[in-house]
């Protein structure tokens, strides 16, 4: 499973291809604040999820060549005395009263 550093990187850096605005590696990777191999491998990653990314040298910037969509979600559930806790990219949403099957 990834850690959530990477997913939010890997969002960050889908964002900035599908507005085609990313510079070279190099500015990129200063942008983001991680090394220009750590670019590397966050392309590659999206490249596993069958992104089609092509980089235009006259742009200078990073695009999908067919279109992509990554969306990131993540949620957190904790169980305690008959509440439940959801907790959804840093907002949190209180259900108490619930009925925990045993």
């Amino acid at each position: 499973m990834k850690n959530l550093k990477t997913l939010e990187r890997l969002q960050q850096l889908h964002n900035l291809i599908a507005i085609e605005n990313t510079g070279t590696p190099k500015e990129l990777a200063s942008l983001m604040q991680i090394s220009e191999r750590s670019i590397h491998l966050l392309i590659e990653e999206l490249k596993d999820y069958h992104a089609n990314i092509c980089y235009s040298r006259s742009r200078k910037t990073y695009y999908y060549c067919e279109n992509f969509d990554l969306k990131v979600n993540i949620s957190v559930s904790v169980l305690t005395n008959n509440e439940v806790t959801q907790i959804f990219g840093g907002s949190y949403f209180l259900q108490t009263n619930l009925q925990i099957a045993n």
